[in-house]
């Protein structure tokens, strides 16, 4: 598989005059490549069969003719560098895989405050301040009186 990082904007445009000079079936038919459907490089209101394109310029930068072989199953390579060198390019409408669903998930009820049981303290007892003894309910000493 080719690949396409030594081709520059400059072999692209070499490779579209080629194009423009020998036709549209006569470019195809030099190079030994067949149409690709959906695919096209668009460039001042025309356009060029992707592949053949690149095929080309890949030979214009290296010497050697990248075959539509190279190019594999994807055309993915070759529609980045286009497009990383300012070049237009269409491609096929595919059925895009819709992105996952997730299921709605019911609203969260309200939290409703937790109550927590606070410990209940007792008021010190009262105490005799002669004696130091505990007072009894009436308030008064039964030591001290």
């Amino acid at each position: 598989m080719a690949t396409f990082s030594s081709v520059s904007r400059q072999h692209v445009l070499q490779a579209i005059a080629e194009y423009d000079s020998r036709g549209d079936t006569g470019f195809l038919d030099v190079y030994g490549f067949e149409p690709l459907p959906g695919y096209a490089l668009l460039h001042d209101g025309r356009s060029y069969d992707l592949r053949a394109v690149v095929g080309v310029a890949h030979r214009l930068a290296t010497g050697r003719l990248a075959t539509s072989e190279e190019f594999g199953s994807s055309t993915d390579g070759a529609v980045a560098i286009l497009r990383k060198r300012g070049f237009d390019v269409t491609e096929p409408v595919v059925a895009l895989r819709p992105a996952p669903v997730r299921s709605a998930r019911a609203p969260r009820a309200p939290r409703t405050p937790v109550v927590r049981a606070t410990a209940v303290r007792e008021a010190p007892s009262a105490i005799c301040p002669t004696c130091s003894m505990t007072l009894p309910a009436t308030g008064i000493c039964d030591e001290c009186g």
